[in-house]
């Protein structure tokens, strides 16, 4: 199997633990303030990834200097400005809404590319991203409302992702990747719990009733280890065989895994047009995927008339 292919099934399953996670932090968030939830799941996942660099990669820490510590920060600080202005968002704005424009990062991804690293992806990407785009609106916009100040921080955390996406691939490849990781990890964990203790009640947040309730220490168990510790492992590691648009492609699956997951978990139903979503998000990640030379020819097949269209 080809490194690149590997790559994408590895972050397929990264967005796969995504996505079913997120009914559990959904009724953890319930019982416990937002940043103060963040905050304790990166620290404990920070701890984890710390104590295994410390007792099995210790060679790596001879490679920490200010250059990998600048870098992971700046990780962490997108990685923190996500999660953070997607809560602040929520109080404003619906969850389905919330959920689109969050997916708006795999159009903000290859944007950033031809601005910030002066890539231009292929039409097969360009193509993968129309259809995931199309296919996220049909997901998750049950409310066509206008937008509000809410939207509007969403649109923040959707920048900060695709951020978080674009330097990951870029810092991937000249780090260590467990070093790299509890770095950025580490980072917004700080962030959270300074967050935290400035805009909400983390006393009763921390009320030993709440923190060891069974949902919540299973939903902090669960996304310490699983969607934050392993998942930005993978992400940090595999990052860097393959594009910053396929990542976000792929990740844009996200939101499919977690209907499945709210399918069979809480009983909830997809309407005809959020299944045909999903089906456009999944053929936009294929499109990805495709050779651009292999997928013009199918454009070609499609529309053999405008075959100078491509030549160009």
């Amino acid at each position: 199997m080809k490194a690149s292919t590997f790559a994408d099934l590895s972050l397929l399953f990264v967005a796969l633990i995504w996505g079913a996670t997120f009914v559990l932090v959904q009724n953890a968030i319930s019982f416990l303030e937002p940043l103060s939830f963040n905050a304790v799941r990166f620290t404990t996942a920070a701890v984890l990834l710390g104590f295994w660099l410390v007792v099995f990669e210790r060679e790596q820490l001879k490679k920490l200097d200010k250059k990998l510590m600048m870098s992971g920060m700046m990780l962490g600080f997108f990685l923190f400005i996500g999660y953070a202005f997607q809560t602040l968002g929520l109080l404003y704005t619906t969850s389905s809404k919330a959920g689109f424009i969050t997916g708006l990062s795999v159009v903000l991804v290859p944007l950033l590319m031809i601005a910030v690293l002066k890539q231009r992806p292929g039409i097969n990407s360009i193509a993968g991203v129309a259809a995931a785009t199309a296919g996220l609106y049909l997901l998750t916009m049950s409310d066509v409302s206008s937008l509000n100040i809410g939207d509007g921080f969403v649109l923040i955390c959707a920048a900060g992702f695709a951020l978080h996406i674009l330097f990951t691939g870029k810092y991937s490849s000249s780090y260590p990747t467990l070093l790299l990781t509890t770095v950025q990890i580490a980072t917004a964990a700080i962030l959270s719990a300074i967050s935290a203790v400035f805009f909400e009640d983390w006393r009763k947040s921390f009320n030993p009733e709440i923190i060891f309730s069974g949902k919540v220490v299973m939903a902090l168990l669960i996304t310490s280890v699983l969607a934050t510790a392993l998942a930005f492992f993978i992400q940090t590691n595999f990052q860097k065989h393959t594009t910053a648009t396929r990542v976000a492609l792929i990740f844009a699956m996200e939101p499919v895994f977690a209907a499945i997951a709210a399918f069979f978990w809480a009983d909830e139903r997809l309407t005809s047009s959020a299944l045909i979503g999903c089906g456009l998000i999944f053929a936009g990640m294929v499109f990805a995927e495709l050779p651009p030379q292999r997928f013009e020819n199918l454009l070609r097949k499609i529309h053999p008339k405008k075959e100078a269209d491509f030549e160009a």
